[in-house]
């Protein structure tokens, strides 16, 4: 009996050594390859440029408007992937839970297409630098950084009508069709229909037309001569992009 427990003790005992020491033996490997200048210079750059890249983006959306918890998200997001990168072995694994991670906003929000441009701005900077490249992060958050403000500053691309998406809502006896286009062939150089459906248990119509807008018209009038023709019920007039979305200031 006493045999069979010294047997046991010595199997236990065994076990518990293999143990710790896997788990040393791993722990100590993984963090062997990293010395302590090599991550704060690492996650310093990334820190640093993220911060500059989110100066960048308020820089060019000063007029437009911009998220705090998007700026904000811009320079941690750099720092984050870097570490990443100098945990991870496997630089394909890295890239891909990377990839993973700044996307998870997107999923549940849509974003104005310029502003993913910036995450993945944000993410390959912080991707140089956790590999170690920093002289080429700097190289390439210069270069990219002043593309930007260069072409923010001449309004490229821009044009002098507003792509915008109008909204009207109409009684369910009310024929719309032609009723509207004598006022908006005065005011948009374009409209379509894009879709109608019905709303408040089938009382009421929405029309939704895609119109294009000069800036230099009388909004305010539009709308009035609109609201002549639909009863004095709901209209929305809003930018295309936005479509309803509150953009947070």
């Amino acid at each position: 009996m006493l045999a069979s427990f010294s047997l046991f003790g010595n199997v236990l005992s065994r076990y518990s050594e293999d143990s710790s020491s896997i788990f040393t033996d791993s722990s100590a490997a993984s963090v062997a390859q990293i010395g302590a200048g090599e991550f704060f210079l690492c996650v310093g750059a990334a820190l640093v440029l993220g911060f500059l890249i989110s100066l960048i983006y308020i820089i060019t959306h000063r007029k437009e408007g911009y998220s705090q918890s998007y700026v904000m998200t811009m320079i941690m997001l750099p720092a984050i992937i870097a570490l990443i990168l100098l945990l991870i072995n496997s630089t394909a694994g890295a890239l891909t839970l990377a990839g993973a991670f700044t996307l998870v906003r997107f999923r549940s929000v849509a974003g104005d297409p310029k502003d993913i441009a910036y995450i993945f701005y944000a993410m390959a900077t912080g991707v140089a630098c956790g590999i170690g490249y920093i002289g080429f992060a700097l190289v390439f958050f210069v270069v990219l950084g002043i593309v930007m403000f260069v072409l923010s500053e001449i309004n490229y691309g821009g044009s002098r009508s507003r792509h915008m998406t109008l909204k009207i809502t109409i009684p369910e006896n009310l024929d719309y069709q032609g009723v509207f286009e004598p006022v908006l062939n005065k005011y948009t150089n374009f409209h379509k229909l894009r879709r109608v459906k019905t709303t408040n248990f089938g009382t009421l119509f929405e029309l939704i037309y895609a119109v294009d807008v000069n800036e230099d018209i009388d909004q305010k009038r539009f709308i009035d001569e609109l609201r002549a023709l639909n009863g004095n019920m709901t209209i929305n007039l809003v930018f295309f992009k936005y479509d309803d979305k509150i953009y947070e200031s």
